[in-house]
């Protein structure tokens, strides 16, 4: 069986402050990402915390990429999540890490949806 989709959870350690810390630089971060893996972008909506932090989601054709900072610790959460085989997820991951400069990550790779007799629409 195929799944429907495909989602990548990430942990980013030892990022850089400053690029966590910025709504404009995580938001260009991420629909880079989205862009780099050939997703096709819907929109996208970040919001800035008081004192610190960036959350934020860019929703595309084939489903989401989300995030959310915590520039205090040089720590991000990531979710790469896609449907159908057209997102080159990897290409995303390495954008994601290299933007935001992480000295180290971990990954955690889910196939979703099995549903018997169905095949991916996106």
């Amino acid at each position: 069986m195929k799944p429907l989709g495909h989602h990548l959870i990430l942990e980013l350690y030892g990022c850089s402050p400053a690029a966590l810390s910025s709504v404009s630089r995580v938001q260009d971060i991420m629909l880079k990402a989205a862009h780099d893996a050939g997703a096709t972008v819907i929109d996208s909506i970040f919001h800035n915390f008081k004192p610190y932090g960036v959350s934020g989601v860019v929703v595309i054709s084939q489903s989401h990429f989300a995030i959310h900072t915590w520039p205090e610790h040089r720590y991000a959460s990531a979710d790469l999540f896609t449907c159908g085989d057209a997102v080159n997820q990897q290409k995303a991951l390495n954008a994601v890490k290299k933007l935001f400069r992480a000295s180290r990550f971990s990954i955690v790779k889910m196939e979703r949806g099995f549903v018997p007799g169905k095949t991916p629409s996106r």
